[in-house]
This record gives C-alpha cells, structure tokens and sequence, in this order.
C-alpha cells in the first residue's frame, strides 16, 4: 500500500472543496454588492434618497451588523457604481460578439435565440454575463477594474484575464499600470507585418520588465541573468501558462554546441517556446539565428505530439518597416517585440493604439 499517496490524494480532496467553497462565497457577496448597489442606485436616481439617506444606511448597517465590513459609504457608492457600470445595456452591447464567443466557447449552449430581437438578445447576454461572469471575480479585483478603465473592450479584457489567470490584486494592479490590454491590442493590430503564425491572444508588444534592476551599461548576459532572478515576474508579464525550461539550454547541430537564452513551454499551445534577447536595435540577421534554433529545437527536442517551436526575439527597439522585410518570407512561428525596463505611460500606448487603428483603417479604404 503506498501510504503517501493516500495522504495526499486526502489533502488534494481538501484543497478542491476548499477551492469550491471559496468560490461558492464569493459568487454569493458579488451578487450581494450587486443587488444592493441596485436598490441604492434606484433609490438615489429615482430621487427617493439623498446622500444623507445613504449615510444613514450605512450606519444602519453598522449597529445591525457590527461585524460585517465594507458598508460604510464609500463601500455603498462603490456597490452603486458596479451595478450602474455592468447592468446598462450599453455595456454588453458592443460586446455582444465576444460574448456569445466566450460562452460558446466554454461549452455553454446557444444563449440568443436567432428570432429573439436585439433588446431581447442583449437582455438574456446581460444576465449571463453578470452570473457566469462577474461572479468568478473577487471584489477587490472588481474595485480595480472599475476604477482603472474605461471602455467596456478593457473592462471585459480583465475579467476574462482575472478569471483565466487567477490574478490576485497585486498582480492585476501591476498588469493595468504597465497597459497590459493596450500592450495586446497594440499586438493584435500590428500582426500582420509583425507576427507569423502566432495567436496574438498570447503575446504582446512591448513587454515591460519594471522589476528588473539592471545596471548601466549591462550585457545580454546581465539581462538574461536579471530576468532569471525575477522568474516570477517574468513569467507572470509574459503569461501563466509558461512552464520554465531553463536558460543557455544546449543545442548539439553536427560537431557544435548552441545556446537558447531562455526555454519554456507553453501548456496550452503544447510547444517550446524560446525567448532570444538582444540589448540592442533589431537587425535582419537576427531572424536567421532565432530560425536556426528552431530548427534545432524542433528536430531533436519537440516530441512528437507538440506543436512547432515558437521563438520570441525581444529587443531593445525596433524599426517596424525592417522587421516587416525580414519577417516576409519567414516561415517559422516568430515575434519579434521591443522590451521596456520602465513602465510606459498608459496614454501614450492609449494613443499608440489608436494611432493603428486609424492607420489600418486608411490602408483599408
């Protein structure tokens, strides 16, 4: 009998239900906040309460229930504003797409009939956004979300990556100071001259090592060993699905030794993916290098159930018309993105984004 393995298929059983009862109470306090956010916000619009009234709520609640925390006013307001924010009609609306995709996607069925009519639709895409949705995200990442975006696009954006991740504040606070969605927008938008073969979903341009404390001056070798060093953040910008491989991992091609910078592999696209890095402006003949390596990876360490190898060549800038000439005949799963060792402004990658778009939208016309 192995004993060993008992115990530990016991403490796993503890640690799911503990897990499902996690998420069993905060679907219920999501719910909660929501509902009483909407008695306020109903009372307050409809012009039967004043701020007065909501203060005394508040204390109200205090003397009924000492020990419950988080209904003081500001909490109040704060309920009101979450529910104001996800229960309009103009939220889901321009989401509709995504929606619809997000449920299918996850096995649900078809939740919009196709004779019900468009108020209808939103209607029935509302609720099940509020149940399947906004209940699998805890409260404070709901407070950080609401106060640090705007557009619905960005606002659904975290969610879902609250959700997929598991983010706890810490990590999605620093992914909306560093732009994360912007980043991936500003991907997405640009993958047709700078990604090959990659779902841009996945990766992003620029990514942002604000942790890093590099010296003046520093080597491709200082960089390497800085983000080794601070592997979980690294892994936490470049995405959870990662799975660390090693670094300078070798590669024997006939009578020689190659060194990879960095090797994970990704879970879901079931691939190794190799992260190159340059210190430096990219050049032409740095394509041919990452696609050597490729090479290699895929011939002697991809089994035979993974899909092609990825490379991923960060570099410290980039000329976009260069890149789309060297990329063009390029066959092998690549990007080729800058790095950033400060965060950027978030106005500036907001203006970035929209300068694209608009540029994409011109050379359509």
């Amino acid at each position: 009998m192995n004993t060993q393995s008992d115990f530990e298929n016991i403490v796993l059983l503890i640690h799911e239900a503990r897990n499902r009862a996690f998420s069993k109470v905060n679907d219920e306090l999501v719910m909660l906040y929501f509902n009483v956010g909407g008695i306020v916000s109903t009372k307050v619009s409809g012009g039967a309460w004043g701020e007065g009234t909501v203060d005394e709520l508040a204390n109200y609640i205090i003397t009924k229930k000492p020990g419950i925390g988080g209904f003081n006013r500001r909490g109040l307001y704060r309920m009101k504003q979450f529910y104001e924010t996800y229960s309009d009609p103009e939220f889901v609306s321009p989401l509709a797409t995504q929606l619809e995709s997000y449920f299918s996607g996850n096995e649900k069925k078809t939740i919009v009939s196709p004779l019900a009519t468009q108020l209808n639709s939103i209607s029935v895409l509302q609720k099940e956004f509020i149940s399947s949705i906004l209940t699998k995200v805890s409260w404070t990442n709901h407070l950080e979300i609401l106060s640090q975006t705007k557009s619905p696009e960005e606002k659904f954006f975290y969610l879902l990556y609250c959700i997929k991740e598991k983010w706890s504040k810490r990590e999605l606070r620093r992914q909306l100071s560093s732009g994360y969605f912007e980043r991936t927008m500003l991907s997405k938008q640009k993958a047709s001259t700078l990604l090959t073969q990659l779902p841009t979903e996945l990766f992003r341009d620029p990514y942002i090592f604000e942790f890093l404390d590099l010296p003046e001056g520093h080597t491709e070798n200082d960089l390497e060993k800085a983000l080794i060093k601070d592997l979980q953040k690294f892994i936490l910008e470049i995405g959870k699905g990662f799975t660390y491989m090693g670094n300078q991992y070798r590669l024997q091609v006939g009578n020689k030794d190659y060194h990879t910078d960095l090797l994970f592999y990704h879970r879901d696209l079931q691939c190794l993916v190799m992260f190159e890095l340059k210190i430096q402006e990219f050049e032409p003949e740095f394509i041919g290098k990452l696609n050597f390596y490729l090479e290699a990876l895929d011939r002697d360490i991809k089994r035979p159930h993974e899909n092609p190898s990825i490379g991923i060549l960060l570099c410290k800038g980039k000329d976009t018309e260069v890149v789309e000439y060297a990329m063009a005949r390029n066959i092998s799963p690549t990007l080729v993105a800058d790095y950033e060792t400060k965060l950027i402004d978030k106005k500036v990658l907001s203006n970035k984004l929209h300068q694209l778009v608009e540029q994409l939208s011109k050379s359509e016309q």
